[in-house]
């Protein structure tokens, strides 16, 4: 009987562990809102985000899009694109997706 009922404790609380936890979520919260808005990325700006991490880091480590400005981002795109070999598509690709990115 104590083995029955140790296990069927084990077992319950297993199964309150593993549940989801809840919270109260408000309109006020800015931490849910930054997280919602970086995951939502259209189809270009996922491409253009793939093609900056997969391209870029091959010769270098990858600098945060908010390191530098849109004015200092131009030139450095401009010299990068021709050592990545990426065409002017998937530049504008990358392009937009470093400038949604500020």
């Amino acid at each position: 009987m104590k083995v029955k009922i140790l296990t069927l404790a084990a077992v319950t609380l297993v199964a309150v562990s593993c549940g989801t936890k809840k919270t109260a979520s408000t309109p006020d919260t800015p931490a849910v809102t930054v997280m919602v808005k970086a995951e939502e990325l259209t189809p270009e700006l996922a491409a253009g985000k793939s093609m900056y991490e997969n391209s870029c880091v091959k010769c270098h480590k990858l600098y945060e899009p908010k390191k530098f400005t849109q004015e200092e981002w131009a030139p450095i795109l401009v010299r990068m694109q021709k050592k990545a070999h990426l065409d002017d598509v998937q530049m504008a690709s990358v392009t937009s997706y470093i400038h949604s990115q500020l």
